[in-house]
């Protein structure tokens, strides 16, 4: 009688039925606009959560900053002891990334991505501390405002007029698996404001005053919806990507102005970036270069180069792309960036042009993903 997979060994079952270990640890942010939205106190309710359900949570660094309601919370949680650091005189005291380790939990709290560590810590920044904690396969729940995000703070240097000086690399945000974005309204964040729950009463005034004006936080948090907006269109790219998903789901308009170097291509861009405009949508600005020999280049370049400046200069992405057929061109790149409008431009000549106008644009329609198609008929050359 042949041996079947009955005589296994009891851990070679269990090698089998268990599902494959992850090699790194998850990395979940909470991120907001302001201080005082409540990216803390929702990460420390999410802990709590947690460790209902079984998980082993402990608190590598919060910053409560007095907060009451923060406080409560962090004292339910075991807190790994934080490092006593001596820097010219003064003790300091930083997230102990070596006993984080060694105690080895489920998951660790690592509050303030953006926050530099004293001189004579293990590393300069948290969020170094934080790559190591995931590396070493320990889930990590982190905080974050949008001010911080290195690119990002020129931005809001320029709406608010402070300077940010604690700033995480781009890429950092964009390493989590996971993006909760804590919302709260201007008006709600100044009434929590004026009740003493984010600043001492004596420092209210001021800070409503500066940073903390209506106008700067809307910008702000525009800032943040946008930011999370692209993490999110970067997943679902993925997503559909990995899923083989051709089919345009339109979840978001994006719309893609196909031109020459007919100097009529200027009024085209301006009609395409109104209608961007009115449907909130991704603007694009693309040319395709036929790569037909040097005696089948554009006429004018000169005119070319003006039209696309004109597109950057009316916020567009201008892409250019190179192709033997224009139709196939854009149609390939309307299906890689999800475009779900798409505008050519015709001009009224009634000659054999006519006829090759009408066959590239079938050959588009018949090449791409469903996407709607405008024809707007620009004035003839001189």
């Amino acid at each position: 009688m042949e041996s079947f997979e009955l005589l296994k060994k009891p851990e070679e079952w269990l090698e089998v039925a268990s599902p494959p270990q992850k090699a790194r640890g998850v990395f979940k942010l909470f991120l907001g606009y302001a201080p005082g939205v409540g990216k803390t106190f929702s990460m420390l309710s999410e802990a709590l959560r947690r460790r209902s359900r079984g998980e082993d949570v402990v608190i590598g660094a919060v910053e409560t900053h007095g907060r009451q309601g923060i406080e409560q919370l962090a004292q339910q949680l075991e807190r790994v002891p934080l490092k006593k650091i001596e820097y010219k005189g003064t003790i300091f005291e930083e997230m102990d990334v070596d006993a984080v380790l060694a105690r080895r939990p489920a998951v660790v709290l690592v509050d303030e991505l953006a926050h530099t560590n004293i001189p004579g810590s293990k590393h300069r920044k948290r969020y170094e501390d934080v790559q190591e904690l995931l590396a070493a396969n320990i889930d990590v729940l982190s905080t974050l405002n949008i001010q911080h995000i290195e690119s990002i703070a020129p931005v809001v240097r320029s709406i608010t007029g402070i300077v940010v000086r604690e700033t995480v690399p781009d890429w950092v945000p964009l390493t989590a698996s996971e993006t909760v974005m804590v919302d709260l309204t201007p008006e709600a964040l100044h009434a929590r404001m004026k009740r003493g729950d984010v600043y001492s009463t004596d420092k209210v005034e001021r800070s409503l005053k500066n940073f903390f004006r209506r106008g700067n936080l809307i910008a702000l948090r525009e800032l943040a919806l946008r930011q999370v907006a692209e993490q999110v269109d970067r997943s679902l790219e993925s997503y559909m990507e990995a899923q083989d998903i051709r089919k345009n789901w339109g979840v978001r308009e994006r719309m893609a102005v196909c031109i020459s170097s007919n100097p009529a291509g200027q009024y085209l861009i301006a009609r395409g970036a109104r209608m961007a405009r009115r449907m909130d949508a991704e603007l694009y600005v693309v040319h395709v270069d036929r790569e037909l020999g040097p005696l089948h280049r554009e006429p004018n370049l000169n005119a070319l180069a003006a039209n696309l400046r004109f597109a950057e200069s009316l916020g567009a992405k201008v892409i250019q792309l190179k192709g033997k057929s224009v139709a196939d061109a854009v149609a390939a790149f309307v299906r890689s960036k999800h475009i779900t409008q798409v505008l050519f431009g015709r001009a009224p000549v009634r000659d054999w042009r006519k006829y090759l106008y009408l066959s590239a644009v079938h050959r588009f329609l018949r090449e791409s993903p469903a996407v709607d198609v405008h024809i707007v008929t620009q004035e003839p050359e001189d």
